[in-house]
Order: structure tokens, then sequence, then C-alpha cells
């Protein structure tokens, strides 16, 4: 059967899926699924630049990736990239180092920048394809880096979508400067991520949903953390609950941390310590929002997201 690999190239982390073609129920049997942070977004929301050693540990992750898709007999390959690119005004430098890796693997393959409201509909359908149908209409948010989408549908597909410029790279580049943040600091942030959620929630209906499905690194860290686990694991937190009682508990912790006290928790990955405040933060926002519109009470994790919908969208 033919093997794929899906690529996600966000702000903060770039994520590979080799994955088999199956049969149904389950279309997709994993052959190897990775994570690197490389913080391609420093500094982007600051400088509208890729950092030079940004792009490099980038590089270096990518080449590797590309070794591991031509050891599988990967022969479809579609890399995008989201956030961070769509903002850079020195992209074509990735681009074109991203088209040497890739065409090592499958010749003419290189990343590409999707919109917002593809990156939605991607994230989607990866985040519900194994959910019973009758728990919906389900609200599908992905918390990257850069960018926040907010996504509303069911088994018949997305009926909207809306992708907010708010993520935890960039609210705490933009609001946290200090370790621990000061209460000022939160405030503000708070604030800030409320502001650009606000278009999200204007755009997406989200009023008939009945479940709640968080996706990406912050939710899923969230959940681990949260269950008391000692180290990160994805068998564990997949499709796992949390109340939004002891998400607001882990999530205040995590913010009044230093960035060397929630590195030293067993679940945390070393490049997300310094974020997951501001992705906690965002967190807040989106489950008081969620609580208000909808009575939903719990977050629903799930460990399959944009890479699954991408892997999907090769079997097409």
């Amino acid at each position: 059967m033919i093997v794929v690999g899906a690529i996600d190239c966000g702000t903060n982390s770039i994520r590979l899926l080799v994955a088999r073609a199956n049969s149904a129920p389950a279309p997709l049997v994993d052959l190897h699924r990775e994570m690197r942070v490389v913080r391609l977004g420093q500094g982007v929301d600051a400088t509208g630049r890729f950092a030079p050693e940004a792009i490099e540990r980038t590089r270096q992750a990518l080449a590797d990736y590309v070794d591991i898709m031509i050891a599988a007999g990967v022969e479809r390959v579609r890399m995008v990239a989201t956030s961070a690119t769509r903002d850079a005004a020195n992209r074509d430098e990735f681009f074109a180092m991203t088209a040497e890796l890739l065409g090592r693997a499958v010749p003419g393959a290189r990343a590409e920048v999707i919109t917002g409201d593809e990156e939605a509909r991607l994230s989607f359908r990866g985040a519900v394809g194994e959910l019973d149908s009758a728990r919906g209409p389900f609200v599908v948010t992905d918390l990257g880096g850069g960018s926040t989408e907010v996504v509303v549908g069911d088994s018949d597909g997305v009926s909207a979508a809306f992708s907010a410029d708010i993520g935890c790279v960039r609210l705490t580049e933009r609001c946290l400067p200090s370790d621990p943040p000061s209460d000022d600091e939160v405030a503000a942030a708070r604030v800030f991520a409320r502001e650009r959620l606000e278009p999200a929630f204007a755009a997406v209906p989200v009023e008939g949903a009945h479940t709640w499905v968080g996706v990406a690194g912050t939710m899923t860290t969230l959940a681990a953390i949260g269950a008391g686990l000692a180290d990160y694991d994805p068998e564990v937190i997949h499709l796992s609950r949390i109340s939004f009682d002891d998400l607001d508990a882990v999530c205040s912790r995590l913010v009044a941390m230093t960035r060397a006290e929630r590195a030293a928790l067993g679940p945390m990955h070393p490049g997300r310590a310094d974020v997951i405040g501001g992705g906690s933060l965002v967190t807040m926002e989106l489950a008081d929002v969620l609580s208000a519109r909808t009575g939903i009470t719990e977050l629903l994790v799930s460990e399959h997201d944009i890479l699954d919908g991408i892997a999907l969208g090769l079997l097409d």
C-alpha cells in the first residue's frame, strides 16, 4: 500500500508523520511520528524576518526527516508551512532550502504556505477522524506558536473556521518578558489574547458545539501535566479528558512558574518550557469563552491533528 509523508512546519516546531494507507475505519497506520522544536518563528513578530540560526535549525531537522522518509519508501509528500512563514519577508530563502531537501525524497517537492483557513480545515480533519459522530458538533482548536485555529463542524465536515493571530510564542515574546512573569504582564497578556481571539469567535458560531477537541503541543502537554504523568506518554494522552477546573489549575500553576521549574516537569519538552505559560493563557481564554457559550465543561485532547489531515489528503 502507498506510503505518505506529512510535514508540518510551524512557528515553534517541525513535525513529521510517515504513514501507510490502510482500510477503514483506520485509513492510516503510523510508521513514524516525530516532533522537534526548532523555533523557526524566533523574533519574526518583532523583525518580520527569519533569523539565520532559526533557518539552520529547521534545515538540520528537515534533513533528518528526509532521510527517514527515503528509508520508509515514501511515495508522496506534502510539507506545509504555517503562521511564521506567512509573516516572514525572507521566506524565499526558507523555500529554496526545503525544495533542495524534499527533492531528495520526491522530485519536485517543496514546502508550501497554506492559509489560516486551510490550516484550520486540515487540523479538523485530523482531529475528529476517529471520534464518534454522535459527540458532534465539534469545536477544534489548534493552538500553535503564532496562530490559533478555531473550527466548528461535524462528521460531514467543517462549517466555519478562523485562524486567530495569537499563539504561545507570539504571546510570550509580546507580553511575557519576565521569568516568572509579573502579575501586570499576565493581566496584559490575557487582554491581548482575548482581543486576538474575539474575531475567531465572531466568525465561528461555537454555540451548538457539544465537544471541545484541543490539538498540538500546548494542549497535549497540559493534559499530561494534569494527569500527573511522570513522563510524556502519547498513548495515555490521546483522547484523554481534563475538566475545566483542573485545566485552570494546571494553567495557573504553569504561568506562575519560572522557566527552570517548568523544564523540570517530566512531561515537558525542553523546547516548550519557555512558551507554555503563554500557551496556558491562551487556553484559559478559550476555555472561558467555550464555557460561557456552549456549556462544555471539559477538554478532549487529541494527538491527531494537522499532520493526520495532511496525510489523509495525500490519499485522496
